[in-house]
């Protein structure tokens, strides 16, 4: 196990050159940011063989350790996934530079000129888990930002993020970018987090992505500024004017697509006077997808005589990110009694309601505190790729700076350039 004091030595090399070659990103036009991204996609799909080779040695050693499935999954690399990671970083390139907007502009009476712009951090450090795939999302957003990229990925995809990088610095090494603005911390130690929550002066922003005990540890350890992306205890709720041919799908889509995200629903709310239409059917549907169901005690009593397993949801499920195909579900008498069941149990993410009363959703909507909320649509839309970001870093569901899908323009900060002709203070 390396010392503290041997972490913190690499944290500070690392972020000194990261910093140093994140000039080259300034010095660059907006078309040379994004033809080094387009590099970098081109370069990720020309190594296509050496990418998945590496995966194949994380995904063993997981599988080996007992790593849960939902875990495997979000581990996993394959050939289209590679090629998604690709045409996210091009996604990415074609969107419009971030950087000098004005914001802000107007001339004092004593003929100061001031104007508001946005400008990159300086180096970001990520610190994530699992996800190979943010590896990249998280390096071509920072780049685009002309931020440079601090990336600290957990031991479980270690195999497969060293060669992403070394990808993207092959990529850059053909630019007039420096490859030093994107830099991987090892991940064999847990003091190199602790190296870089610590590195304040030398890191100008730190981002965790990943569990909530993760994100935890960083906003409440790091000395840093932190943007919080949040776990997703998330919600659907099936109102008493919902379409039930639109629910169901919704359901699904928002639970099965892709459990193992933090988009996925983990709780299904319905109001009582759609219940006895529509339990049966979702349930069965639920069910018929290998859905654990933790439900309350009037939809085990549906349950029961359809002859579906069900447990009784305690507390703790109701407050549960699970990460894979399990999920809660539970009766409601009023729109606002589902809204205070999402304000209690949920972590201020995505909220869903199937509604075709517009006072409803409204209603809803006000009454929801969330990063996102989706009306007659799956919760799986939260994600900066569908919603037009192309990647994204993170969501983020705290509500300073940036919330929600967090991409290039998130990325920036600001500065005044305030223009005189000699003024002086009295």
């Amino acid at each position: 196990m390396a010392s503290a004091t041997n972490a913190t030595q690499v944290v500070d090399l690392l972020s000194e050159k990261a910093r140093l070659a994140a000039r080259t990103l300034i010095a660059a036009s907006a078309q040379e940011r994004s033809e080094a991204l387009i590099k970098i996609a081109e370069e990720i799909e020309k190594s296509v063989i050496e990418i998945l080779a590496a995966n194949k040695e994380d995904m063993e050693r997981a599988k080996s350790e007992g790593m849960q499935e939902s875990l495997q999954d979000r581990l996993l690399l394959s050939e289209p996934r590679v090629h998604a990671i690709a045409d996210g970083a091009r996604q990415v390139s074609k969107l419009p530079n971030p950087l000098g907007k004005t914001l802000r502009e107007n001339t004092l009476p004593n003929g100061l000129h001031l104007k508001q712009i946005t400008v990159p951090f300086g180096v970001v450090g990520m610190v994530y888990e699992a996800r190979p795939n943010v590896t990249v999302d998280a390096a071509v957003i920072l780049l685009m930002s002309a931020n440079a990229a601090l990336l600290r990925g957990s031991s479980s995809a270690d195999e497969s993020n060293k060669v992403l990088v070394n990808v993207m610095r092959r990529a850059l090494s053909k630019t007039a970018i420096s490859p030093d603005v994107i830099q991987l911390i090892p991940s064999e130690d847990r003091s190199t987090v602790q190296a870089l929550l610590n590195a304040r002066g030398k890191v100008d922003l730190v981002i965790p992505r990943g569990s909530a005990n993760l994100i935890r540890t960083v906003v409440d350890e790091s000395s840093v500024p932190t943007i919080e992306t949040g776990a997703g205890v998330c919600h659907v709720y099936i109102d008493e004017y919902a379409d039930l041919a639109k629910a169901l799908p919704i359901v699904l889509n928002s639970k099965t697509h892709r459990p193992s995200v933090c988009n996925a629903a983990e709780t299904l709310l319905i109001h009582e006077a759609v219940a006895d239409k529509f339990l049966p059917v979702v349930l069965a549907a639920l069910a018929e997808s290998n859905v654990k169901l933790n439900v309350d005690n009037k939809v085990k009593e549906v349950a029961d005589k359809l002859n579906i397993k069900t447990s009784i949801a305690s507390d703790e499920n109701w407050h549960t990110e699970y990460n894979a195909l399990e999920m809660n579900v539970g009766i409601v008498p009023t729109l606002l009694e589902a809204a205070d069941h999402i304000a209690k149990y949920g972590t201020k993410h995505t909220e869903a309601i199937v509604s075709e009363n517009e006072e409803n959703t409204n209603k809803f909507v006000a009454l929801t505190d969330a990063a996102a909320v989706m009306v007659n649509a799956s919760t799986r839309f939260t994600d900066g790729e569908q919603m037009g970001f192309g990647a994204e870093i993170g969501i983020s569901n705290q509500k300073l700076h940036a919330r929600g899908p967090m991409g290039l323009e998130q990325m920036t900060t600001t500065t005044w350039i305030v223009t005189g002709s000699g003024q002086i203070r009295s």
